[in-house]
């Protein structure tokens, strides 16, 4: 689906990424983590094609990322960036936004556009904040908008950097239950996670990172097994089975 190939990439006078070669599954979910500034934000950067790589080669489905016209290339991947505005807008016209791909100019949403953001909101269950102003929710109840204006975009692959930072525990469970909900319709999504437990319980691959490069990367529980989580972050952890479900304790 997504395919990084010997990739440096970073900043003027910087470079974070060092050689960085990974692909992320179709119809999988893959978390990744690392220690802060190991450069997981710039590995999805790079991906979602924010940044531009310093080298080595980015391509989807097989073809170099910079080959997609931008609405090309956002009907098929759709960003959900660490730090968001906040404006005073309806729901309903924000989540509009994720139509922005599909309309053609002045942008005048149709019949369809308005069925998928309905369609959306549904889904992720806030049809009621339908007509509330965005600045007026709370931090979970926002991320779940943004979750919607995603799926309205309608894009295979989502990129998510973060998406449970700074919400309750509570809330946080339950957006990962909606990420996975979403995988579930088809969707392949990458996420930026700093909760490791998370990371293992809600996704099916890891990319485990460490300054700048590639520690370990596979499925999930092969990622656990090797060790390398442990090294990395200088943590024990204990596996636990409950209720047919494998949670993760890290101290």
């Amino acid at each position: 689906m997504i395919e990084l190939r010997e990739v440096g990439a970073g900043y003027p006078g910087k470079e974070i990424l060092h050689g960085v070669s990974v692909a992320f599954s179709k119809g999988k979910v893959t978390g990744i983590i690392g220690p802060n500034g190991c450069g997981k934000t710039t590995l999805l950067k790079t991906a979602a094609r924010l940044l531009k790589p310093l080298s080595g080669e980015v391509l989807l489905e097989g073809r170099l990322v910079s080959a997609f016209a931008p609405k090309e290339f956002a009907r098929r991947v759709a960003v959900l960036p660490q730090s968001r505005a906040i404006p005073s807008i309806s729901v309903a016209n924000f989540v509009m936004h994720g139509r922005f791909p599909y309309l053609g100019f002045p942008r005048t949403p149709v019949k369809a556009d308005w069925e998928k953001v309905d369609e959306a909101l549904e889904r992720i269950g806030i049809a009621v904040y339908r007509h509330r102003s965005l600045s007026e929710l709370s931090g979970g109840e926002r991320q779940k908008v943004y979750l919607a204006m995603l799926l309205a975009q309608d894009a295979e692959v989502l990129l998510l950097d973060e998406p449970t930072t700074y919400l309750d525990i509570n809330h946080q469970l339950e957006l990962l239950g909606l990420v996975r909900k979403l995988n579930e319709t088809g969707k392949t999504v990458v996420m930026v996670m700093h909760d490791l437990s998370q990371a293992l319980r809600f996704s099916d691959r890891i990319v485990l990172m460490q300054e700048g490069e590639i520690a370990a990367q596979g499925p999930a529980g092969d990622v656990y097994e090797s060790g390398k989580i442990h090294e990395v972050f200088h943590v024990r952890s204990q596996r636990i089975q409950s209720e047919g479900q494998t949670h993760y304790l890290f101290y």
